[in-house]
């Protein structure tokens, strides 16, 4: 029998399998709103047999948003706006969806990637002031961040308690929190883009500190009926930086105060990293944290192949795996997958009859 089929749970969420779509960036939206791209885009990801979708860095403050062109869940016109969208959706698709909730911190205020995705100062029309831990951008050549004081930072962790509580009022089922990929919470987190000499920074306790405020405050304000976790860059692939020993050592400390579920990526705070791409290349990080924790951990990054992925989890490196690119290109992985693994995924009935001759079987 496939592992990689079989249910798992992140914490009150059941799945029916361990696939999980990734949070993947659209840059499709206007002031905010989901709209006819997000119900094309979620509709299609919804039909592909994975056990959950993710919705995209999805901003709990306008200056939050990476581009102007960012998905956010701030206010009423944008609850109102993904709601809209998450009903066409689920009219046709039982899948279980969730949201990442985002700030970009320095990493904010850029053109979207085929606008060439540079930084863009606060007097651009699309631009505005970045925040940070410290007055230190990305590249040096970008515009200088302001550091947060205490009252923005409290302002911060009121942003995602607020829209935690829109997510779970337009029927989400699980919140993931975004500390990876260079954005704010991550930031706080490495040496290297933290270099506050206050409550926040220095000691590897003071820089967990706002991501574990943000957990906690998220976790207090939604019901028990939410699925709530955190998604990490295990390592900045940079010496000094953020590393796989205090990725371990935060991952104790989430499951520690009743983390859900951790999903492990890595990279994304610092232009100087040297990532040695391959495939699978960071299930390793993964599969190190796994053995130190309760909560259900997720594998991401060039996880292609049906047997790579049934490996992961058969070998106990990680309980799930996520697919972004992948399965941009084949929205029907899954289907594959259980195709070429002795499964069975349950398509719309819509689609029954395309079961094809040699995979008989594989629609249950």
């Amino acid at each position: 029998m496939s592992q990689l089929f079989s249910p798992i749970t992140f914490g009150p969420l059941s799945l029916s399998n361990r696939i999980v779509i990734a949070p993947m960036c659209q840059y499709s939206s206007t002031d905010g709103l989901a709209n006819d791209w997000h119900r094309i885009h979620l509709g299609q990801l919804a039909q592909s047999g994975a056990g959950l979708l993710i919705l995209e860095a999805t901003a709990v403050l306008p200056e939050g948003r990476i581009s102007w062109a960012d998905l956010g869940l701030w206010d009423d016109a944008t609850e109102a706006a993904l709601a809209a969208v998450l009903a066409s959706v689920r009219q046709w698709s039982p899948m279980p969806i969730g949201v990442q909730l985002a700030h970009a911190g320095r990493k904010a205020s850029t053109a979207r990637p085929w606008d060439g995705g540079g930084a863009l100062p606060p007097d651009d029309p699309d631009g505005w002031q970045t925040l940070a831990p410290s007055a230190c951008g990305y590249l040096d050549s970008d515009p200088t961040p302001q550091a947060l004081d205490s009252a923005g930072i409290d302002a911060v962790v009121d942003a995602f308690v607020e829209a935690a509580r829109r997510a779970e009022r337009i029927g989400l089922e699980l919140i993931e929190i975004h500390a990876a990929h260079g954005y704010l919470l991550h930031q706080f987190l490495s040496p290297l883009s933290n270099q506050r000499d206050d409550e926040y920074g220095g000691s590897l306790e003071n820089r967990l500190r706002l991501l574990v405020r943000v957990f906690d405050a998220v976790r207090e304000a939604v019901s028990e009926k939410i699925s709530v976790g955190v998604r990490i860059s295990a390592t900045d692939w940079v010496e000094g930086g953020w590393d796989l020993p205090q990725s371990m050592a935060l991952a104790q400390v989430l499951d520690a105060r009743g983390c859900q579920f951790l999903h492990v990526s890595s990279g994304g705070l610092d232009h100087r990293q040297k990532i040695p791409v391959a495939p699978g290349y960071q299930v390793p990080f993964a599969a190190a944290i796994k053995p130190l924790v309760n909560m259900p951990v997720i594998a991401v990054g060039l996880i292609t192949e049906p047997r790579q992925a049934e490996a992961i989890v058969s070998n106990g490196k990680a309980d799930a795996i996520a697919l972004a690119r992948g399965i941009l290109y084949d929205p029907r992985w899954p289907w594959h997958a259980a195709a070429a693994l002795g499964a069975k995924v349950t398509p719309a009935p819509q689609y029954l009859r395309c079961e094809p001759q040699d995979a008989r079987g594989v629609f249950g």
